[in-house]
């Protein structure tokens, strides 16, 4: 019989709310903005996450290293991403008509605040298990599984509310961060590191980069922010895409058109099912063979969403969303497990910030913009919902393309060390990972 310990459910139940704050409205979002007229603008409501994850969670990292304690510097980040969420949906909420300049604004300073709140609730989380006497490795995993489903729930609670179209999302948001914030200050203190000395690029994770002196690395890290395009397409411009067959009247009536988040949702939990699947494809077909199958799940990620509708084509979409699982997990978690294996353990954990800064920074971030450009001029453009529908599928191919042709690339140019890790190698180093990977997120 399993034993559950009290820590393990008061960290599980704060991941549910941690990721549940960000599922109320990281993929209806674009919905919410081409509702209200910015549909041009979305992309760049996704690429600010990508630009304050550069540096914000470096520097609230540096605060609650030494000088105030993870538990209280997660609560404080909640208050203030809450606040600043909370006026968004108000003034959305208030006004006559949204304007994108006031609504951006409030939105980047709320998820400024929200991005380092990931890394901080790893550090609670390790450093009560530790503190209970328990392995991270064996008790971490199925914790942090709960952060999914808090993200799946959020996800649900604002499609059948239908708020996915409108702005008590970010209430939802704001509210679920308010509590969280109350519940984080009675979790296990933190330890500060006062009085050690570090230099500046050692405290912000800068020597990693001495590692694109190293060819293999070089390559690998070069790839990861080209394939780190795709990360955050879907999330920007999946919602709005299969909300728009409402507007086409042989879609008008079916289910999956007024309920896009539910649908999407199905991603999430392929995500979940995927990572199990890991240790064994890393042991049969080592680190390069499941990164490609990262690379051409996402070919077929974007090529399904290009062929499918909310009617006949109802299966596509959700093979798209099954596929995203090995898409994401299997690029993300063995990314991460590879930039562990090939680094020493003094710069091991800013290696891994380094694999965050390319993929989830710079790469999701030209990604967003260059997809915003793409559906602008594709879809937007149009006056007709069969003219911009026609948009999307071209759009959902030229993505799929791009995706292709980094898979095969990677293919022929780079070169994976011989030795492969074992399957206790995998095991260990999986909890860590994934602490760092899901903050990348399509979650």
């Amino acid at each position: 019989m399993i034993k559950i310990r009290p820590i393990e459910l008061r960290l599980a139940l704060m991941n549910f709310l941690e990721f549940g704050v960000w599922g109320a409205y990281l993929i209806s979002l674009g919905n919410f903005l081409y509702s209200i007229g910015l549909e041009k603008q979305i992309g760049w409501f996704y690429t600010v996450q990508g630009i304050v994850s550069l540096f914000m969670p470096a520097v609230i990292g540096v605060l609650a290293d030494r000088y105030i304690q993870a538990q209280r510097m997660l609560s404080l980040c909640h208050i203030l991403a809450g606040c600043f969420m909370a006026a968004a949906g108000v003034y959305c909420l208030t006004t006559s008509q949204v304007e994108f300049g006031p609504l951006f604004s409030l939105y980047t300073l709320s998820v400024a605040f929200f991005m380092p709140t990931i890394g901080l609730g790893n550090s609670v989380a390790f450093n009560a298990l530790n503190r209970a006497g328990l392995d991270t490795i064996k008790h971490f995993p199925p914790i942090r599984v709960f952060g999914t489903v808090g993200f799946i729930c959020a996800m649900l609670f604002v499609n059948f509310t239908q708020f996915q179209t409108n702005a008590w999302q970010l209430i939802t948001s704001a509210v679920l961060s308010f509590i969280l914030a109350a519940y984080a200050l009675t979790l296990p203190s933190c330890p500060v590191k006062k009085g050690e000395k570090s230099s500046i690029s050692e405290t912000l994770g800068l020597n990693a980069f001495k590692l694109f002196k190293q060819k293999r690395m070089a390559i690998f890290f070069l790839f990861s922010m080209l394939l780190g395009v795709s990360l955050q397409i879907t999330n920007s411009y999946g919602n709005t895409f299969i909300t728009s067959f409402s507007e086409i009247a042989e879609f008008a009536d079916t289910w999956g058109a007024h309920n896009a988040n539910a649908l999407i949702s199905l991603s999430q939990m392929s995500e979940t099912l995927c990572i199990l699947l890991i240790p064994f494809c890393l042991k049969r077909f080592g680190i390069k063979g499941v990164m490609l199958m990262s690379m051409f799940a996402w070919v077929l990620r974007f090529g399904f969403f290009g062929l499918g509708n909310t009617g006949d084509g109802l299966w596509l979409l959700v093979l798209s969303c099954i596929v995203y699982g090995i898409a994401f997990d299997f690029f993300n978690v063995s990314g991460g497990l590879y930039v562990d294996q090939e680094t020493t353990k003094d710069i091991r954990s800013s290696a891994q910030g380094l694999f965050m800064i390319m993929t989830n920074g710079i790469g999701a971030t030209v990604g967003t913009l260059c997809a915003q450009g793409i559906v602008n001029h594709f879809v937007f453009s149009q006056t007709t919902p069969e003219a911009q529908h026609a948009g999307w599928e071209t759009s959902w191919f030229i993505f799929a393309a791009y995706a292709l042709v980094v898979g095969v690339l990677f293919m022929f140019i780079f070169k994976d060390s011989k030795q492969q890790p074992s399957a206790a190698e995998v095991r260990k180093d999986l909890d860590t990972v994934n602490s760092g990977a899901d903050g990348m997120i399509e979650e």
